[in-house]
């Protein structure tokens, strides 16, 4: 299976059918971690926050395993220059928040952020929803393994400033390992890769993915980098 719909209703589905073995512990984090085992913001128990869908895309690359990030456009008024998952915020026809509407809503977005073509994407698992305060998003991560790989580019200048794919090697490298201080005094993991420096949500998700996949690596904590005041 690739992109996994039901014929009768085109919905998107999940599938861990022809995985490539590497990817069992990642499939085993999504069924059995626990939400604050990912990060300490949760969703509101009020039910408020704007729900949003955020694809964390598996790939074989020449290196090994692969993962498929974005940067954002340094002209956008929030998290300019950012580089993170592709994703964005559910629209009515992606269907039902509770159900497969955040599905609907990763492959739509990466499509039209990175230019890739869903249908060589299979789903395979989702993580728990997460809050992030400072925008009031509500972001259901969802996993996908790029079965049939396609080519991928900033689809849009003004949005995306270009796309690119990190091998889980450099990622879980020690000299790749830092932890970041945001002037507000929030401080987090981070990774010095492919001439970018990866921090916040994208960051805190490739950190505990790692940890609990069982990929991680002893690096230094003490290790910092520290971030511009517009981050």
């Amino acid at each position: 299976m690739t992109r996994v719909t039901d014929p009768r209703g085109g919905r998107v589905a999940l599938s861990t059918e022809g995985l490539p073995a590497w990817l069992d512990p990642v499939v085993r984090v999504a069924r059995t971690i626990a939400p604050g085992d990912l990060s300490r913001f949760l969703p509101p128990a009020d039910g408020a926050g704007r729900q949003a869908a955020v694809l964390i895309l598996f790939g074989d690359g020449k290196r090994g395993p692969e993962l498929l990030l974005m940067e954002r456009s340094a002209a956008l008024r929030s998290h300019a220059g950012q580089p993170a998952f592709p994703g964005g915020t559910l629209d009515p026809e992606d269907g039902d928040p509770l159900a497969d509407g955040p599905l609907s809503a990763a492959l739509r977005e990466a499509e039209e952020e990175t230019g890739l073509d869903p249908d060589g994407v299979q789903l395979f698992g989702v993580l728990p929803k997460l809050y992030i305060p400072v925008s009031g998003f509500v972001v259901t991560p969802v996993l996908g393994w790029w079965r049939t790989p396609s080519p991928v580019g900033a689809v849009d200048p003004n949005e995306t400033a270009r796309v690119f794919t990190v091998p889980v090697a450099d990622l879980t490298h020690p000299d790749n390992r830092t932890t970041t201080t945001h002037p507000s005094g929030h401080r987090g993991p981070a990774f010095l890769v492919e001439s970018a420096v990866v921090w916040g949500f994208t960051a805190g998700i490739i950190d505990r993915l790692l940890h609990y996949a069982g990929w991680e690596r002893p690096w230094d904590r003490e290790k910092q980098v520290p971030l511009d005041w517009r981050s």
